[in-house]
């Protein structure tokens, strides 16, 4: 007789495969005498060759399995109903044999063939080899790793630098110890939707750790997502990515801590660039905030959605950082669970200092956009306002690059930006910096120069004890609270030392130079003058300033006043900035 199967013709023995399917004895029956001994098959699962090896064992011939073709041998041998009813030692009862001796025993045969399932469905899932395989993978993936016997793909470079040792071999030529991510490289080979009831099915089992897991999502995503280490490739498939992203997401073990913050930030910007659902990203954000002690600058880097002005998302990092301070002031009273398991040396105050440290890394960076607006400069900086943290000299990095690349805005918003900074937490090499910057207004140039004075006077002393109170509160560390609140303190204690004669006496003076440099008529001695006149102008109120500090010794409390734009002091303070009686300055970034 005649079998078509497909384009294929078959010229085969009627008798030797009627013996043994009940399928073909139906198909012969029901053919007319027109069409003779031809019978037709289109839909037998496999196809020509998985109907060949099915054709073959009713010849009795020798017919070769291996875990490429076994599946699809399975699944023909059900369509062509060749069950043991029919004979005795069927082609479906020594191929189950096969598949539990041999195959599902191996943990690459089991990968492979569930890889070949997928084209076989529905019938590999209905005949249960798919969830056979499932539990197989499972199973050896979650065993005690004394236990593993069997061949895996491993890096072993990976391995050797954490351990300090040669690949695959310790000193004494004994093989290494197998690690307990052993699995995760073997299981990048399966597409995304068996890799998922792979990870789930090894979660279900309950005998792997979720940092175990973390590590294979990771592996996963580097290794099926193109430039996802260095950035997400424009020229891929966005329907199959943003799943894949999506998945991996929803993979993430519920634990917290287990799953690194440089991981799932770029997962963030991946799930940004492909659009992925809000509640994904949600998530993410949720999961990074509580990490975000981890970040470094880099991973913030995430590049604003088309259509923005800004080269980078600061509204994100925005979130992400309000999103942190809410986390950190409902877990305030106990330790950092969220790092225990990855970090147990960040208590709450140290992942605060950390955060803190990064943003001002952060600032530094995107202040050199020209399109980014003073506003969320600002207020980033101001959410992190309340952590307190040993110096400041990142943030007046970060504020004079943004003045330095954005030179035209106005002296209010000058004085805004620097409201940000603590002059009082500035090291000596910032100071020195900070006196000869030209972009910062004059009265943060007074107060840097007033704090350093303090500091170095006290640091003569060799002890702040005998200091008047008014002035041990100016010294770094001599007030709690934000950073932000502490800097409105400066300003108060620099409006409330001059008072209304001082005021007087400065401007006179001043006054005096300027006509000096009028009347000199030339460029040159206009210049010195106005040095001489910055100088003056400097050391008269410096003097001013500890008369008035050092005349209250025996009084106690806070220096108070009012900071307002329409006080004396701050008024004649930003005369005197505008004035051209500043020396010149020169920038050391």
């Amino acid at each position: 007789m005649v079998v078509n199967v497909g384009d294929v013709k078959f010229y085969l023995h009627k008798f030797p495969l009627l013996s043994k399917s009940a399928r073909l004895q139906k198909l012969v029956a029901a053919t007319n005498d027109a069409n003779g001994d031809e019978i037709h098959i289109q839909d037998i699962p496999g196809g020509p060759a998985a109907f060949e090896v099915c054709a073959k064992f009713c010849y009795g011939m020798t017919v070769t399995l291996n875990a490429y073709n076994v599946v699809a041998a399975r699944c023909a041998a059900e369509y062509l109903e060749m069950y043991e009813t029919i004979e005795k030692g069927n082609l479906i009862y020594k191929i189950d044999v096969f598949l539990n001796s041999s195959i599902f025993r191996s943990w690459k045969d089991s990968i492979i063939v569930l890889q070949t399932t997928k084209s076989l469905l529905p019938w590999s899932e209905e005949l249960k080899v798919v969830s056979h395989c499932l539990d197989s993978i499972a199973s050896k993936a979650s065993i005690d790793t004394s236990k593993v016997e069997w061949s895996y793909t491993y890096n072993w470079k990976k391995i050797a630098s954490e351990n300090g040792n040669s690949p695959q071999w310790n000193d004494a030529r004994k093989p290494q110890m197998v690690p307990k991510d052993w699995w995760v490289e073997d299981l990048c080979e399966l597409p995304i939707d068996l890799y998922k009831r792979v990870i789930v099915t090894i979660k279900t089992k309950g005998r792997v750790s979720g940092d175990v897991i973390g590590e294979a999502l990771n592996a996963y995503t580097l290794r099926r997502l193109p430039g996802f280490s260095k950035g997400v490739n424009q020229n891929i498939d966005f329907v199959k990515y943003r799943s894949l992203v999506e998945t991996i997401v929803w993979l993430l073990p519920t634990e917290k801590g287990v799953v690194s913050c440089s991981f799932l930030l770029r997962l963030l910007r991946a799930a940004i660039f492909l659009d992925c659902g809000e509640t994904e990203r949600n998530e993410l954000m949720r999961r990074i905030a509580q990490q975000l002690p981890e970040a470094t600058m880099n991973d913030l880097l995430i590049r604003a959605p088309p259509g923005e002005a800004t080269v980078y998302d600061v509204d994100m990092v925005q979130n992400l950082v309000e999103e942190f301070v809410t986390h950190s002031s409902r877990t305030e009273p106990v330790d950092n669970e969220f790092l225990g398991s990855r970090s147990p040396k960040f208590g709450p105050d140290a992942s605060k200092v950390l955060v803190a440290k990064l943003i001002d890394y952060y600032l530094a960076e995107i202040a050199r956009d020209p399109n980014l607006h003073l506003s969320k400069f600002v207020n980033l900086g101001e959410t992190i306002a309340s952590f307190s943290r040993p110096s400041h000299d990142g943030l007046y990095r970060a504020i004079d690059m943004y003045l330095k690349e954005h030179p035209g805005i106005s002296k209010s918003e000058r004085k805004r930006i620097c409201k940000l900074m603590d002059c009082r937490k500035l090291s000596a090499e910032a100071c020195m910096h900070a006196v000869q910057n030209e972009r910062l207004p004059l009265r943060v140039v007074v107060q840097v120069l007033f704090f350093e004075q303090v500091r170095a006077t006290a640091s003569a002393e060799n002890s702040t004890s005998d200091l008047p109170g008014s002035i041990r509160a100016l010294l770094p560390g001599g007030s709690h609270g934000s950073s932000r609140s502490t800097t409105t303190n400066t300003e108060e204690d620099w409006d409330s030392v001059p008072t209304a004669d001082d005021i007087k006496a400065l401007k006179g003076e001043l006054a005096t130079l300027r006509l000096g440099s009028n009347d000199s008529g030339n460029e040159a001695a206009k210049s010195d003058v106005e040095k001489v006149a910055a100088s003056r102008m400097k050391g008269l109120v410096m003097s001013k300033i500890f008369s008035k500090l050092w005349s209250s010794k025996e009084r106690h409390g806070e220096i108070s006043s009012s900071d307002t734009s329409d006080s004396h002091g701050s008024v004649n303070a930003e005369e005197t900035k505008s004035t051209p009686s500043r020396s010149r300055r020169h920038s050391l970034s």
